[in-house]
């Protein structure tokens, strides 16, 4: 049986304060004192903060079939938002987290002052354009609604993804930073931003949304069949990867865990599993 621990919103941000004014102390204070990077414990178990389909999904996986050969004791935290893992990194409410990709984290880095560094890509989700009312991507038509993120990168993102299929026409160079301002020609469409969590349980009240690879699959969709288009896995830039406050890469339970993540028994599971709706993209994480 799996022994997942769930953390709301609420809950988390409540605990990562808690923790984050425990843990600081002083230096006089022993119990505030912990070693990280190569110094650290390795008998003690590595937390991963991590969205529950995919990420959770696959580290279940290497807990329960490979970490133990490695010697490596994982524990898996489930977080149900794009906010707080990053923040119970790096304040060291967990070590490590799995579940964004390099635009998703440079941006947060530099909003929220954070330190969080990439470890290893490990898959991409491939993000897709849902409906439940049209059934082609040539009968969206003026006038109808579709719900994307509202988050800075997988807002530009859908966008993108919308301009490459000819639904609305974006400024020239605004790349994946696209916001809806950027939008030259609507082509008479409207937009609902919401947040990427949210967007499956709208496609009740709009016409059509773009979401997120992992949040589809947890509403029970299958990305290579149920999406009106999917974006491409070649050449995407959107990884998602193991990572870990900046100094830490080298924990030698982080290094053993970035093995498992790109071994030949998850590249064969996630392609088994997910059936392409969820790609192995292995390797090292692109560089600012």
């Amino acid at each position: 049986m799996r022994k997942n621990i769930k953390i709301t919103a609420t809950a988390a941000s409540a605990a990562a304060l808690a923790l984050g004014l425990s843990a600081c102390g002083t230096s006089s204070d022993p119990a505030a004192k912990s070693e990280t990077g190569a110094n650290a414990d390795t008998s003690k178990a590595l937390v991963v903060a991590a969205s529950p389909t995919p990420h959770a999904d696959i580290l279940n996986f290497v807990k329960e079939n490979l970490a133990k050969k490695e010697g490596l004791n994982l524990e898996v935290k489930e977080f149900t938002d794009y906010v707080l893992p990053n923040t119970a990194t790096q304040s060291g409410q967990v070590d490590a987290n799995f579940f964004q990709h390099k635009p998703y984290l440079d941006d947060f880095n530099a909003k929220q002052k954070t330190t969080i560094v990439p470890v290893v890509d490990v898959h991409l989700e491939p993000l897709g354009l849902y409906s439940k009312t049209v059934k082609d991507l040539k009968d969206i038509k003026a006038g109808q609604t579709i719900a994307v993120p509202n988050d800075t990168t997988n807002g530009g993102r859908a966008l993108q993804l919308l301009a490459e299929n000819d639904l609305i026409t974006l400024k020239d160079g605004v790349g994946t930073s696209a916001k809806l301002s950027d939008i030259t020609d609507k082509k008479g469409l409207e937009f609902k931003e919401l947040e990427a969590a949210t967007v499956p349980r709208a496609l009740d009240d709009v016409d059509a949304a773009v979401i997120n690879g992992n949040y589809a699959i947890e509403a029970e969709l299958k990305p290579g069949k149920d999406s009106l288009v999917l974006e491409k896995a070649e050449g995407n830039p959107y990884a998602n990867f193991l990572a870990v406050k900046d100094g830490n890469e080298k924990d030698p339970r982080v290094e053993k865990l970035a093995k498992l993540l790109n071994s030949d028994e998850v590249k064969k599971f996630i392609e088994d599993t997910y059936q392409g709706a969820i790609v192995p993209a292995f390797g090292a994480p692109a560089k600012s």
